[in-house]
């Protein structure tokens, strides 16, 4: 899937697995690192530093509780590092200070990977933008319909599992987020 995924022009991938176990993470992220490096497209571990540091991922996503933001820069110099703001612009403000490379916001619309999240809202992306100087992604509940609406608003990137993975064709469906973010022709 990740494969057809990455074939359809997704530019980055995600690791994110909240109920395995260690061992399976590990095995699962060094799979999906072999994977990503063959189209020579960044991985990003979610919430465990310590799984992105053994596959040498490129990437680490933080969460709320999954790590202070400068202790983990400290130990992990040189992968890009995101973290979830849901709807702080303080947390980050505070989270580029302590060396994000990124934050992302949301989720913006109804999720199955996250119902109970906080909403974030379109207003919240265009002060971030004034204020940030990382890229800004947007998170949950993200389909070929609405994702637009996000693009124009200024997010720099999207996160999506479930209109890219549960789509009938994984390669297609990732070619039309892809567009999205391709210059207009003249």
């Amino acid at each position: 899937m990740v494969d057809a995924a990455l074939t359809g022009g997704a530019r980055l991938v995600q690791y994110r697995n909240k109920t395995a176990t260690a061992a399976v993470r590990s095995t699962q992220a060094a799979a999906l690192a072999a994977i990503c490096r063959r189209h020579a497209v960044p991985l990003i571990v979610n919430d465990h530093p310590e799984v992105a540091a053994d596959i040498g991922a490129d990437g680490l996503h933080l969460g709320r509780d999954d790590g202070d933001v400068a202790a983990v820069r400290a130990r992990l110099p040189n992968v890009l590092l995101g973290v979830s703001c849901y709807n702080e612009l303080e947390r980050a403000l505070a989270a580029e200070r302590s060396g994000a490379d990124y934050v992302a916001f949301g989720r913006f619309f109804a999720s199955a990977t996250k119902p109970g999240d906080i909403r974030a809202s379109l207003e919240l992306v265009a002060q971030a933008k004034r204020v940030l100087r990382v890229p800004v992604v947007g998170i949950g509940g993200i389909t070929l319909t609405n994702a637009p609406a996000l693009v124009a608003g200024g997010v720099d990137a999207l996160a999506v599992v479930s209109a890219l993975f549960e789509a009938a064709d994984i390669r297609a469906a990732a070619a039309q987020f892809a567009t999205l973010y391709e210059a207009p022709r003249a």
